[in-house]
C-alpha cells in the first residue's frame, strides 16, 4: 500500500517531530491532541524547527510553505484519523491511555490503515491486541530529535503482518530514515541498553564515583558517545526513563531496578529540560 495520509496521535516531543518528518516527508498529516493548547504547542514547534530549516538555507521558502500545507491540527481522533492511510501514536509511555486510543482509532480509521506505535519500551502485543485485526500494529520506534536522529526501530509484534512491516519500512525510507527491524522484547534495542547506561551512571553519582559532568565527559571522549547519559536523560525526561526502568525491571528483573537517586530527582519535581532541571539546572 502507497501511504499518502498519515495521523499522529500525541502533539508531544515525539509527537510534533514526527508530524514534522512526515510533512517534510511529504505525507498530509493530521497531528491530534486533547486540547488546543496541545496542538498548538506542537504546531509552533514544528514551525521552528522549519524556519531553521530555512534559517539554515536547508528548505526553501517555498518548500517551508508546502511542508505548512500538508498539517492540519485537530483535537478530535475521528477527524484525524478518518482518512488516514497511516496511524502513529505518539502518547505518553502509560500503556492503558496507548490501549485506549488504538480502540478509538480503530473505530474510525479506514479499513486500509496500518497503525504503529512509538512506545520505546511497551508491548506492541498488548497494544495490538485491543484491535479487531492485530495485523495491522506494528512498532515505529523515534529518536529524539526526530528531524536530526536518522533511526527508527521497525518492531515486530506477535501477530504484525509482513505487509505491515513494509508499510512500516517504506514510510521510514521516504522520511530519510535508516531502520532496524526488532523482534518485539522489553526496550528493544536501544532503550534496553540506554536504560541499563543510564541507570548504572545514577549509581555511580550516588556512590561518589565522579561528579554528573565528569561521568557525561568520560562517555563522550572515552567511548564517543554523542552525548553524556546525564544529558540525554535531561533531554528525554526523568519521569520517561524511570517508567522504562520500572517496566524492564518488572519484564526482564533486578538488573533494571532503578537506581534509588534516580527516584529521588523524579520524586523533587526534576524531570530534565522539559521543567527546567533534572539533573543539571537549565
Amino acid at each position: 500500500m502507497a501511504v499518502k495520509t498519515i495521523a499522529v496521535l500525541g502533539a508531544g516531543t515525539m509527537g510534533h517531530g514526527i508530524a514534522h518528518a512526515a510533512i517534510a516527508a511529504g505525507f498530509d498529516t493530521a497531528l491530534y491532541d486533547i486540547s488546543d493548547a496541545a496542538v498548538g504547542k506542537g504546531k509552533s514547534a514544528i514551525d521552528a524547527v522549519i524556519g531553521k530549516s530555512v534559517e539554515l538555507g536547508k528548505a526553501s521558502e517555498a518548500d517551508a510553505a508546502a511542508m505548512r500545507a500538508r498539517l492540519r491540527t485537530t483535537t478530535v481522533i475521528a477527524d484525524a484519523v478518518g482518512d488516514a492511510d497511516m496511524v502513529i501514536e505518539a502518547a505518553p509511555e502509560k500503556i492503558d491511555l496507548k490501549l485506549a486510543l488504538f480502540k478509538e482509532a480503530e473505530a474510525a480509521a479506514p479499513a486500509r490503515a496500518v497503525f504503529a506505535s512509538n512506545t520505546s519500551a511497551l508491548s506492541i502485543t498488548d497494544m495490538a491486541a485491543v484491535l479487531a485485526n492485530p495485523g495491522r500494529l506494528g512498532g515505529m520506534h523515534f529518536f529524539n530529535p526526530v528531524h536530526r536522529m536518522k533511526l527508527i526501530e521497525v518492531v515486530k509484534a506477535l501477530d504484525t503482518t509482513p505487509e505491515t512491516i513494509a508499510v512500516m519500512q517504506d514510510v521510514s525510507a521516504r522520511m530519510g530514515k535508516e531502520t532496524v527491524l526488532v523482534k518485539e522484547s522489553p526496550g528493544f534495542v536501544t532503550s534496553r541498553i540506554n536504560a541499563m547506561i543510564g541507570n548504572e551512571a545514577f549509581y555511580m553519582l550516588q556512590d561518589g564515583v565522579a561528579s554528573a559532568r565528569d561521568i557525561d565527559k568520560a562517555l563522550k571522549l572515552g567511548l564517543n558517545h554523542p552525548m553524556g547519559p546525564f544529558e540525554l536523560v535531561d533531554l528525554v525526561g526523568l519521569d520517561t526513563r524511570l517508567s522504562i526502568l520500572q517496566y524492564l525491571h518488572r519484564t526482564l528483573g533486578e538488573k533494571f531496578r532503578p537506581c534509588p537517586l534516580l527516584e529521588k530527582h523524579v520524586a523533587d519535581g526534576r524531570l530534565g529540560r522539559k521543567v527546567g532541571r533534572g539533573v543539571y539546572d537549565y
